[in-house]
């Protein structure tokens, strides 16, 4: 699998598994790319065509991160052989979750939602 798919599987696929380290590094990418828009706003005048360019990139990024967030998560659930909709809590209390799931360890040996931690799930 080349890089581009296997960057696309991570962030928005909601097929097969990660394991703690994997998801803990994910999710810190995801919150600093919803922390990067943020600095911008503050270190430009209020008001300004600038901050408001940067306003709209936030919503933008706060959107996508919010699907990743939750693909990244669900993946991470069906480490522990858990359904797609526990990762619904992750769109009300993410970073939380992120250090809470990043403690656990996987699964031991295939479940029903992938032979294998950090991969697809194979049909």
């Amino acid at each position: 699998m080349s890089d581009r798919p296997q960057f696309l599987w991570l962030f928005f696929s909601l097929s097969g598994r990660l394991s703690p380290s994997a998801y803990a590094l994910t999710g810190l990418l995801v919150i600093l790319a919803q922390f990067f828009p943020l600095y911008q706003i503050a270190r430009v005048e209020a008001g300004s065509a600038a901050g408001e360019t940067w306003a709209l990139v936030f919503w933008i990024v706060l959107l996508v991160s919010s699907w990743a967030s939750f693909a990244v998560t669900a993946k991470r659930f069906h480490d522990f052989g858990k359904p797609t909709y526990f990762a619904l809590i992750s769109l009300i209390i993410g970073p939380i979750l992120l250090i809470i799931l990043a403690c656990f360890g996987s699964d031991p040996g295939p479940n029903r939602y992938g032979k294998r931690t950090n991969a697809p799930a194979e049909p």
